[in-house]
């Protein structure tokens, strides 16, 4: 997993959007089809998310220091679909937040709920991020 990244924005207020810098996040964002949507599977949760690949991987690999697990992207829906009713109905939504991730932004394709807890995950691997990175920096 990539260290904290200086240029790792915490996303204060996903509702703002964010300045992207990244012209393969602004095209995957402005013309997300069943082609550019991905799916992160994190424990239980299984959102659609849009982004350039990546962004993509970076959120998931940050989301990944919350659990015990893994955090994937998978390019195909996966068997079971997306399990809450909410989510699959979000994807419906023309007004997502985007959440900063570098100089790009990723936007889950889900449920209030959903969104919040993995943008509360988001911003807690950021954190652990820094610290492992801070702890390293550190002479003992």
């Amino acid at each position: 997993m990539c260290p904290a990244d200086a240029s790792e924005r915490q996303p204060a207020d996903v509702e703002e959007a964010p300045q992207i810098q990244c012209d393969a996040c602004e095209s995957a964002l402005h013309s997300a089809t069943s082609r550019t949507v991905s799916f992160l599977l994190l424990e239980q949760v299984v959102v659609p998310v849009v982004g350039c690949d990546a962004h993509l991987e970076r959120f998931a690999s940050v989301c990944g220091f919350t659990t015990d697990g893994r955090a994937s992207l998978i390019e195909h829906r996966p068997a079971g679909g997306i399990t809450c009713p909410s989510c699959r109905l979000a994807v419906t939504n023309p007004k997502q937040p985007l959440i900063p991730v570098q100089d790009g932004a990723v936007t889950l394709l889900a449920c209030a709920e959903h969104q919040a807890e993995l943008v509360g995950r988001f911003r807690t691997g950021l954190d652990t991020a820094q610290q492992l990175a801070a702890s390293l920096d550190s002479p003992e």
